[in-house]
């Protein structure tokens, strides 16, 4: 068919090409300097640029503006009287050759890849196509409708903003304990949340979420994605939403829809308060591919603009896009502009925003090259070396559905990385799943089988047992099987694998024995997740028991299976509390936060172990126990004079002795020997979660409950 390079279309604007000059090649985006503003876009492979200037809500294009210059691939143009406020978008002309990977449709209006804010909501339309949908020839057709109508608008903004004395909060890694939330879900039932700002950055403001989340004890909070995203045509026929956010369009401007007041301020005005409580700022961000979906996808930025250079395309037929991220495209990593745009983006959220770190969406495709991942990667190395990059926090999701995605345990040094081994362990040995034991000790001090080498430390490892995608707490105790009805896939969507167990019956039950057991099973967990070498992740609600109703995979739920339910109960109230207790006493004893992976070695100068193994007699464990498929029962104890003297602190630790005993039935442990004039005192019992502190003498036989954990602290006599 022909190869088209559209013809111009009659609209109600006006052509004024003599008030552009000829501007900068850098920075790309729209750039304000207090006279006007510059305009710059990448493009190796158009023939034209066209900038298109709309009035002030997006809804009518004013005029249309030729960039007149062209330099080292960048499109660009300076209007000395544009000014914040502006709004904007682009058309770009060019080969119209979707086997050759160019699919330039100049009726299509484009977002700038750099837009920092957008206004305006997409509105699903035929038009939004660089296709005509229905015909013969599928994406090979050429379609000359205008998409202005249906398509968000950039906007110029004032990056100007009072931080004051805010700076980053740089939260040491061995005091990291990360809340995963969604930006939207944390507010929308909060009872001391305005309405009008639930769901917002502003919400986010309000005194009593804050107070909450520092008496809680956290460090970090993770925002789900704030990017702007698009909402799925299908979802939304079905009254639902791509609530998660996994879908962005533009990775400099937050969601409109998180935006109370409609100003870019406002997210940093929530830096600012959390900051000011010494809470950490993180976002998840999805860099790994965008809304465009594949071939038959709409034309809404990058594949307007460029798709050969933006996107990883079948190297048989360009035709057809790589798909590793399961979501229809790639973005092409390694191209060089857009390493520089993934890049850029992260370090306007970082100096700009006040952002104090990143986790990464399938991080592997960011380190991919066209023949497997490679740490030496473009994108892994300018983190490396870059000097805002290298400073704040990074984290990967070690995988893809792509060839050689799973990745764990390989990023480079200075990446954390999510350590989904260490999630389907812990899972695994508390449901009582034999051969577990062996693993079950590796988790617990940090997965140095993984982690242990070229100088990384114990917090690369980002340890979870729940996380967004998956059951909550919750339903992880109370539930076989998920239950996602509601979100109209015939409950085949989210994963088989839960390693969960319901303990007698499905769901909600009445059953003061049941009820009873996920809860205390909730507790090991915990305090299992806190009691770990490695940097801890929870989700928010989590805490205090939040359920999404058997539904693991609440990534369209935005509603009250996906929202956080404050109303939760005594139980709730109950379990909040003991997790602020798990949380103090992690950051109060430095010997469950090490800098160093424990390992068994023995200091002959100091004549202890960092990690002695303990069986319930109080000797050490055999091979033979180890190996033992159906031993659910081990003690760890952990000798304060190990901890390794540093820059920060001096002298001994704490010694203390953790029991676990994931047994259906309760067994007799005998605590070690101790020092004359010492005693172990017993710190938490997850059975008897209310109870004080209380003094044991070594060798006394000590009966630990079924499914329970126990941790005790060497202290001194009193004279």
């Amino acid at each position: 068919m022909p190869k088209k390079a559209a013809k111009a279309v009659q609209a109600p604007y006006v052509m004024t090409p003599s008030r552009i000059r000829e501007g900068l090649p850098f920075p790309l985006g729209a750039t304000w300097d207090g006279l006007g503003v510059n305009f710059a876009i990448f493009s190796a492979n158009a023939a034209k640029v066209e900038l298109c200037l709309f009035d002030t809500n997006g809804k009518t294009e004013l005029e249309r503006i030729e960039l007149p210059e062209y330099t080292n691939e960048i499109w660009h143009g300076y209007l000395p009287d544009a000014h914040p406020g502006q709004v904007y978008a682009y058309r770009v002309y060019g080969l119209y050759d979707p086997e050759a990977g160019h699919r330039f449709n100049h009726n299509k209006l484009l977002i700038d890849p750099y837009a920092k804010q957008l206004v305006g909501e997409l509105r699903w339309s035929e038009a939004l196509f660089g296709y005509t949908i229905g015909h013969r020839d599928a994406d090979l057709s050429f379609d000359e409708r205008d998409s202005s109508p249906y398509v968000p608008k950039c906007k110029v903004i004032d990056p100007a903003f009072t931080w004051g004395r805010d700076h980053p909060v740089q939260i040491p890694w061995d005091h990291t304990i990360i809340y995963e939330t969604h930006v939207r879900g944390y507010t929308m039932l909060h009872p001391a949340v305005a309405k009008e700002v639930r769901g917002t950055f502003a919400g986010m403001k309000t005194p009593e979420v804050i107070d909450y989340l520092r008496k809680l004890g956290i460090s970090s909070i993770e925002f789900l994605p704030i990017h702007a995203f698009v909402q799925d045509q299908h979802l939304l026929e079905k009254g639902m939403s791509n609530y998660w956010g996994y879908n962005s369009i533009a990775f400099f401007a937050p969601n409109p829809l998180y935006l109370a007041s409609g100003r870019i301020a406002e997210f940093k005005e929530m830096v600012a308060y959390l900051h000011n409580a010494n809470l950490e700022v993180l976002l998840d961000v999805v860099y790994n591919h965008t809304a465009e979906g594949n071939e038959m996808g709409p034309t809404l930025s990058m594949r307007g603009i460029d798709n050969a250079s933006y996107y990883r395309l079948m190297q048989d037929n360009h035709r057809y896009y790589v798909n590793d991220t399961g979501t229809g495209n790639t973005l092409d990593m390694t191209h060089p502009r857009v390493v520089q745009m993934v890049t850029d983006s992260l370090r306007y959220w970082a100096e700009e925003m006040h952002v104090d770190g990143f986790r990464f969406d399938l991080a592997t495709i960011l380190g991919r090259e066209y023949d497997g991942f490679d740490e030496r990667h473009g994108f892994l190395v300018a983190c490396q070396q870059d000097p805002v990059l290298a400073k704040i926090k990074l984290i990967a999701e070690p995988w893809d559905c792509g060839p050689g995605g799973y990745q764990v345990g390989r990023f480079p040094p200075g990446w954390a990385e999510w350590n989904d081994q260490y999630r389907d362990t812990i899972r695994a040995f508390w449901k009582g799943d034999s051969d577990k034991l062996a693993d079950f000790g590796r988790r617990l001090t940090g997965s140095a089988d993984l982690f242990d080498e070229r100088g990384r430390k114990p917090f690369s490892s980002v340890n979870f047992i729940t996380a967004h995608d998956g059951f909550t707490m919750n339903d992880l105790v109370s539930y076989d099987h998920k239950h996602n009805e509601a979100n109209d896939e015939a409950n085949r969507d989210g994963t088989d694998n839960n390693l969960s167990w319901n303990h007698g019956e499905e769901g909600p039950t009445d059953d003061p024995e049941i009820l009873a057991l996920r809860l205390r099973q909730m507790r090991n967990f915990f305090a299992t997740l806190l009691f770990s070498q490695g940097t801890p992740m929870i989700v928010a609600g989590d805490e205090f028991a939040r359920t999404q109703r058997g539904n693991n995979n609440a990534y369209c739920q935005d509603s009250d299976i996906g929202w956080v339910n404050w109303e939760f109960g005594h139980n709730g109230e109950f379990l909040m509390m003991f997790v602020r207790k798990l949380i103090r006493l992690r950051q109060r004893f430095p010997m469950l936060r090490r800098g160093r992976f424990l390992v068994g070695a023995y200091n002959e100068e100091l004549g202890v172990k960092d990690v002695t193994w303990l069986a319930p007699s109080a000797e050490e464990m055999t091979v033979e126990q180890w190996q033992d498929g159906n031993n659910r029962c081990l003690g760890m104890l952990l000798d304060g004079r190990a901890q390794p003297t540093g820059i920060r602190r001096t002298g001994s630790d704490a010694t203390l002795l953790l029991i676990v005993n994931a047994h259906h039935e309760e067994l007799i442990f005998v605590l070690p020997e101790v020092p004359q004039g010492m005693h172990w005192n017993r710190l938490i019992d997850t059975c008897n979660p209310t109870a004080r502190p209380e003094r044991y003498e070594f060798n006394s036989e000590f009966v630990v409950n079924a499914r329970s954990l126990l941790l005790f602290e060497l202290v001194k006599d009193e004279d």
